[in-house]
């Protein structure tokens, strides 16, 4: 006992409290409560602290530093900038001992930057209301898909082929007990975007919702005026975007999206490990009270002055289950505040600024990739900062030769498409390098 000084009872403690209940040691406290395990656990001898902190040392250097690599991958979770002042601005303690509002009226704070995350995630998006956050660009996909049957009462969903493969995993997952189908819409073989002939095949009476990637998971940017056309008023139109993309692209909102979700980890929120996400969902007003999560208004006390509350939260732990819209409850919020600082600290001419640093790198890097004949273009669509590519090179070998010289390569689509053969998707940001462009053409030739 002595060896931890920091535990707050000593022996002469515990030996008293003993006394008092008249039991000899621990066991016998708890005597009524039948044994499933006697014996020694099999765990090892304490450690002092500074035994602690240098296992823990060891154990953290095993880690890779993102810093110390060249990345030419995304796939649903990309390497972007953070502007130095975010962290120290969200670790603040005035939000980080305010986790979660349930104590509306003295959690201002909070409410405050999550009524702004939702105008901005707006605006972003060209839609009229948003929540103030989901789990995941995934969730938010599945959670919108609900929605839709909540809307219209149907149970048929039509889902592009070309949205994030996982995000579909998902969803099938959510709606399976929900009586729902989800049917793929296939993509064209010259553009990689969307084959609009199939998606007018498929619509029927019983569709719910269509639901298309913007830009797609082969990066191809797909055209919202024509699809919007094709889907029908009562269809629930369901866009999938890449929120820095729209710096540069016309906000779904300006096609009549009828909700937007997304991944808002491109937000200032690091790619540590492929998480934690945060779940952006926008809508049309007048499906709000349609919408899962909460959603955060503008208010004046009863002295005038401007406050803020939880106007909508229609989730299980507040309403009754068969009511709730969602049984999402813990919806990182603070990563929603780390995107509303990154937002405003980027502005409207940052984001655009960055935007158009992914397309003309990624540009740049297809073209020098193409020019050393090891690999060809597979689509002809336009595309954002992501692109695929036939290898003339095993990917695997090519991955695993890249990784030895510190650079994550392209992401192999043949693990999520099985026609996709020897095609890669590669990815270019902001913070791709020339110099790490010249290493990989350079390197290239010495592979086959």
């Amino acid at each position: 006992m002595n060896d931890f000084p920091y535990l707050p009872h000593t022996q002469k403690d515990i030996e008293e409290m003993f006394s008092f209940l008249g039991i000899k040691d621990i066991d016998e406290l708890y005597r009524d409560i039948p044994a499933l395990f006697k014996g020694e656990l099999n765990i090892p001898s304490g450690l002092s602290e500074i035994e602690v902190k240098e296992r823990l040392t060891d154990l953290a250097q095993l880690n890779k530093n993102m810093e110390e690599y060249g990345i030419f991958r995304g796939a649903g979770i990309y390497n972007h900038y953070i502007p130095s002042v975010i962290y120290p601005l969200a670790s603040n303690r005035n939000f980080l001992t305010a986790y979660t509002p349930y104590q509306a009226e003295v959690s201002q704070g909070t409410l405050q930057i999550l009524y702004e995350y939702q105008t901005q995630i707006c605006n972003l998006t060209a839609m009229e209301v948003s929540n103030s956050s989901m789990y995941d660009g995934a969730s938010a996909l599945a959670e919108a898909i609900l929605m839709a049957k909540r809307i219209n009462g149907k149970n048929r969903v039509l889902m592009s082929k070309t949205v994030h493969p996982e995000y579909q995993e998902v969803s099938k997952t959510y709606v399976k007990v929900q009586g729902m189908d989800i049917e793929q819409i296939d993509y064209l073989s010259e553009t990689g975007q969307l084959d609009l002939a199939d998606l007018t095949s498929k619509i029927t009476e019983e569709t719910s919702c269509v639901v298309v990637s913007y830009p797609n998971f082969f990066g191809v940017i797909e055209d919202l005026k024509v699809i919007r056309e094709k889907v029908p008023s009562e269809v629930v139109f369901i866009v999938v975007t890449y929120p820095i993309s729209l710096g540069l692209l016309e906000a779904p909102g300006k096609f009549c999206a009828d909700i937007v979700v997304g991944e808002g980890q491109s937000l200032g929120n690091t790619p540590s490990f492929g998480g934690p996400g945060l779940g952006i969902f926008a809508s049309k007003k007048k499906y709000i009270r349609k919408m899962p999560g909460r959603i955060i208004g503008e208010t004046v006390d009863q002295d005038g002055k401007r406050g803020f509350c939880m106007v909508l939260q229609t989730r299980e732990q507040h309403i009754r289950r068969e009511k709730s819209t969602s049984n999402i409850c813990s919806n990182h919020a603070f990563n929603a505040l780390v995107a509303s600082l990154y937002l405003n600290v980027m502005g409207k001419q940052g984001i655009k600024e960055v935007s158009l640093q992914n397309y003309h790198k990624a540009h740049y890097l297809a073209k020098k990739l193409v020019e050393t004949e090891k690999f060809k273009p597979v689509f002809d669509g336009p595309f954002f900062n992501e692109f695929v590519l036939e290898s003339k090179i095993d990917p695997e070998l090519l991955n695993e030769k890249l990784l030895e010289q510190h650079y994550f390569g392209p992401l192999i689509l043949k693990n999520f498409y099985k026609e996709m053969g020897n095609k890669v998707l590669f990815c270019a940001t902001e913070l791709t390098k020339k110099r790490d462009i010249d290493f990989l053409c350079s390197f290239l030739e010495g592979l086959s």
